[in-house]
């Protein structure tokens, strides 16, 4: 009858970590994991210049065809306030998401930051946060009301009122998808 021994782990004794830093091999601790992190960060700064682009198109869409929607007499938008919140919040995600993109090309193109990373994230997350609730609140505020009209009459105004509230669902998606790498950002942060 053969013994029954433990089985052995098959590594050398110097690669057990006991202490030779000389004869270890590559545990995942080298170049190629630092040069996998700075792709990653790279990757998702680009990420998030490419969706603040994207949320800045169709805020500025959004917020262009409701200004253009007036045909006279009851169809003209400022007489309705959801598509004057509408309004309000296109142009405030354009202007916040116009300033970020104007940063990260800065910082891409200077290597200057405007802010210290630490503000940059913070302002990052919590902007991204604020600027999709608000757009996703807006869209949907305008939603009942031009179905309302719809019942009443389909006709340029509220195609018109319907575009603008697709653009801003869209932005809502862009920003929302920015806030969520924001947030991964400064959750892999590691001093906040």
């Amino acid at each position: 009858m053969a013994s029954q021994e433990e089985p052995t782990s098959g590594k050398p004794e110097e690669q057990r970590g006991d202490g030779d830093v000389e004869a270890q091999t590559s545990g995942g601790y080298g170049v190629s994991s630092i040069l996998k992190r700075w792709r990653r960060e790279d990757l998702l700064k680009r990420g998030s210049l490419v969706l603040r682009g994207v949320a800045l198109l169709f805020s500025l869409l959004c917020f262009l065809i409701t200004v253009t929607n007036k045909h006279g007499d009851w169809q003209n938008f400022d007489r309705y306030e959801e598509y004057r919140y509408l309004l309000a919040i296109a142009i405030l995600s354009s202007l916040y998401n116009g300033f970020q993109v104007f940063r990260q090309i800065r910082e891409f193109s200077n290597t200057t930051k405007l802010f210290s990373p630490k503000t940059s994230l913070l302002v990052d997350f919590f902007g991204d946060q604020i600027v999709a609730y608000l757009l996703i609140s807006a869209s949907s505020t305008a939603v009942p009301l031009t179905n309302n009209m719809r019942k009443g009459a389909d006709n340029i105004f509220t195609d018109s009122s319907s575009a603008a509230i697709s653009m801003g669902f869209f932005a809502f998606f862009a920003a929302a998808l920015s806030a969520m790498i924001s947030g991964f950002k400064l959750s892999n942060q590691t001093s906040i």
